[in-house]
């Protein structure tokens, strides 16, 4: 379930925190489920424990997961702030860029057409993982 693409030019760490952010926001990793430890998770995508406890950190820093001493890691319970934050946060990306399709001449239709596009292909790639 939690991947990362040795071939991304992105960090291993940003892509460990982008796929168990998403994982979680999708509920696919539901409120106060057990993380897999760091050395687990190390072996698994044979990757370096440090690399897997640097993003960690960082879920933790923004609330996605939490920590209990000699237990482990475990998906916040506050899933639904953070989807409210991650859904303002895409909005306004979103915002944005429709704001620099317009100035480049793009009209509403082919806006929402591409939008219907990208959606539709997201919904398929899902499918498929």
């Amino acid at each position: 379930m939690i991947t990362v693409d040795m071939r991304d030019r992105k960090p291993i760490y940003e892509q460990l925190i982008d796929n168990i952010r998403t994982l979680a926001v999708q509920g696919i990793l539901q409120p106060d489920e057990h993380l897999p430890s760091v050395r687990q998770l190390a072996a698994e995508l044979a990757i370096n424990p440090n690399t897997i406890q640097k993003a960690y950190q960082e879920l933790e820093r923004q609330h996605v997961i939490y920590s209990l001493p000699g237990r482990g890691n475990f998906i916040s319970g506050d899933i639904r702030g953070i989807t409210e934050q991650e859904q303002r946060r895409v909005g306004e990306l979103l915002r944005t860029q429709l704001q620099a399709a317009k100035k480049a001449g793009l009209t509403r239709e082919a806006l929402i057409t591409l939008i219907d596009d990208v959606y539709h292909h997201a919904q398929n790639v899902e499918k498929e993982e």
